[in-house]
């Protein structure tokens, strides 16, 4: 093993540090373990003893290399026998002043050369690093829960960090087998900055009564197909997966770091659950109730009838012939008046518009909007989403809910909203991204690579939107923006010229 650090300190034996341990013992490191709390320590080791017997028991290691793994693993009583280290890594509470006496307590004990990291998820490197007397060798060394199989690691540079200590932590990375993109200090990093689309924007979704959480969660879990793959999660069942507890604080944090921009505005809602204490899993009791630690998904209701003698009008637009040759395939005849006549069903497909909006000059009672933003043919997806505008006859709606589900596609049905469902949420994962590349945080190509390994993403962000197309994505944001004038709804200056430009969104200069 040719590794740039010898031996390995690890402060806090939670599930992070415990975590850590596993992932430097496991390829030879020599790892020291410190916690204040003596039980914590005693808990890890028990924890990573059992973790190598299981590996070996599943063939993933041999005996021996669980027995020298654990080997590799020793207990330190204080800070004090960190002093042969040439790398500490701190995996203790969210909380700058406790991760600042840590610092200022650590190079007392180490040695010149010796490198501290924070494993911080949200706070400032520079902040900490402010509180030593040699910040040049203080970075972020941001792991992922559970560190051995999430492999991907953030490596971040503050303004004093030295060039050669964030390449040192780039080599150990790979060293260990895992992924490492380096960034700027700022809010979030890049991982937990590029997740500000996802669940904050489906909570505002929510809030606005658009739809309830299991429609939400099955539109982007189903009917979001970027060439082929899709969100493993909904937001709502990854919420309460990660827990509301650790979520919400958070969405509250880069909010105020950012000082109160408006797309990463947290909701109300999150408040009020986490109030309440409902953080999802842990708690029994989430989004969804849990029985078990399982998830307690209610049943979705049959699609009703499709009456007989339906006639569609299809509104002018990019995807109309496509979606006139899916009406004719699922049974309904077309109406093919240059103006609808008086009892035909309506379908618009606006990108990010209301169905309102779209429905201008048209008799609203009749209107239906269809997302057409992913596939939506024939036998060609899995879900189809509509909404109606607040004029739409129950009927109507009922009738239109029939026929876009006759080839057993499910069908998510949606009060108004600017950009349905899923063109809203993906168009904001996208543009967040294009900020934190505009913002130089870091590289296009480290962004696609850590959402797409820290947050399971179907593609990175840039790719998503490259795969989707650059200019619809603005359409969607510029809708969004005429319906609701919400500056958070603003296309990233990225995205902006790139898309004028027909250049790729992982395009530098």
């Amino acid at each position: 093993m040719n590794s740039p650090f010898s031996r390995i300190g690890v402060v806090g034996a939670g599930a992070m540090g415990r975590g850590i341990v596993q992932l430097y013992a496991q390829c030879g490191h020599q790892v020291v373990l410190h916690d204040m709390q003596k039980t914590a320590i005693d808990a890890a080791l028990a924890y990573l003893h059992d973790t190598f017997s299981r590996l070996a028991e599943k063939g993933r290691m041999t005996p021996e290399q669980a027995q020298a793994a654990i080997g590799h693993v020793s207990a330190a009583d204080s800070l004090q026998d960190f002093a042969g280290c040439d790398l500490v890594i701190e995996a203790i509470a969210e909380r700058l002043d406790v991760k600042r006496q840590t610092f200022i307590a650590l190079e007392e004990i180490v040695g010149p050369d010796c490198v501290l990291a924070s494993n911080t998820s949200s706070l400032s490197i520079t902040a900490i690093a402010a509180a030593c007397e040699h910040p040049g060798r203080v970075a972020g060394y941001h792991f992922f829960n559970p560190v051995p199989l999430m492999k991907v690691v953030e490596v971040v540079r503050g303004p004093r960090t030295s060039a050669q200590v964030i390449d040192r932590l780039v080599e150990l990375s790979r060293v260990a087998g895992h992924t490492p993109v380096v960034c700027q200090d700022t809010p979030g990093f890049i991982v937990n900055h590029a997740g500000r689309g996802f669940g904050p924007e489906s909570l505002r979704v929510l809030h606005e009564g658009v739809a309830e959480v299991p429609v939400i969660d099955r539109l982007l879990r189903e009917q979001v197909d970027i060439g082929g793959q899709g969100f493993r999660l909904g937001p709502f069942e990854l919420m309460d997966l990660t827990g509301l507890d650790v979520s919400h604080p958070v969405m509250e944090s880069i909010y105020h770091q950012y000082y109160e921009e408006p797309r990463y505005k947290p909701s109300v809602i999150g408040a009020q659950r986490v109030a309440a204490g409902l953080y999802g899993r842990k708690t029994g009791e989430g989004f969804y109730s849990h029985a078990g630690g399982a998830q307690q998904t209610p049943a979705e209701p049959p699609a009703p009838a499709l009456p007989a003698g339906l006639r569609v009008w299809v509104a002018p637009g990019e995807m109309r012939d496509a979606v006139r040759e899916l009406v004719t395939g699922l049974g309904a005849s077309l109406d093919e008046g240059s103006a609808p006549a008086a009892d035909s069903l309506i379908v618009v497909t606006p990108l990010g518009l209301d169905a309102t909006t779209a429905a201008r000059g048209l008799d609203a009672s009749r209107v239906i909007a269809l997302d057409t933003l992913f596939p939506f043919g024939l036998r060609a997806c899995k879900r189809r989403a509509i909404m109606s505008t607040p004029a739409t006859l129950p009927a109507v709606r009922e009738a239109a809910h029939a026929l876009f589900a006759a080839d057993g596609a499910r069908v998510g049905v949606l009060r108004d909203s600017p950009g349905f469902v899923a063109q809203r949420v993906v168009a904001m994962i996208v543009t967040i991204a294009c900020d934190i590349a505009q913002q130089q945080v870091a590289s296009p190509a480290d962004i696609d690579v850590a959402v797409r390994l820290g947050l399971g993403y179907p593609l990175g962000p840039l790719a998503m939107g490259d795969a989707i197309g650059p200019q619809r994505i603005l359409a969607i944001l510029a809708g969004m923006h005429e319906v609701t004038g919400d500056p958070r709804c603003r296309p990233s200056l990225w995205l902006q010229r790139r898309a004028q430009l027909g250049l790729s969104l992982l395009h530098e200069e």
